[in-house]
């Protein structure tokens, strides 16, 4: 590969850092309400989130003990923050699940192959099993999975809500 070449790959991966770094920023920006490069621990869930990012709890967990500081003051800095986030990002790490896997986990909890499931059912499901959602993110998750007429999630047309596109 001549220097030519080289300088040219450089480039891609310098631009594509700028364009996460840019990302990153924007969406940290919208949480820093005093603007002081800092946000309130509880927002950076919602910040990875607004990323493409869907770590478990227990990842979450594991980036803010990365990422807080030793004495932890509930407030998280943007400078140990976009590091952290960038390499995350080019890792692609916490991708969330493609629609035919999102389909497949769907298939498994309508054992009578209707087509749908009740917001009773998923509410069932998704508060006991596993890492049991709040009600707060029952809420949020029924308020765009289920049908206001018929009160029950089709989730063929909900698995692709689900997935999010590639940058």
């Amino acid at each position: 590969m001549g220097d030519a070449e080289q300088k040219e790959n450089a480039g891609g991966v310098d631009s594509l850092i700028a364009d996460i770094q840019k990302r990153i920023t924007d969406a940290f920006e919208i949480f820093d309400n005093e603007s002081n490069q800092t946000v309130d621990v509880r927002e950076i869930s919602t910040i990875i989130r607004s990323l493409g990012c869907v770590p478990s709890e227990a990842e979450l967990q594991d980036i803010l003990a990365e990422i807080e500081e030793e004495e932890p003051t509930g407030y998280i800095r943007f400078e140990k923050f976009l590091p952290m986030m960038t390499k995350t990002l080019m890792e692609r790490k916490y991708k969330p699940q493609p629609e035919d896997m999102i389909l497949k986990a769907f298939h498994v909890l309508d054992q009578e192959g209707k087509g749908f499931l009740l917001a009773e059912e998923l509410t069932k499901y998704m508060m006991e099993e596993g890492e049991p959602f709040t009600q707060e993110e029952m809420d949020e998750m029924l308020s765009a999975a289920v049908d206001p007429d018929k009160g029950t999630v089709l989730y063929k047309d909900y698995a692709s809500q689900m997935t999010i596109d590639e940058l």
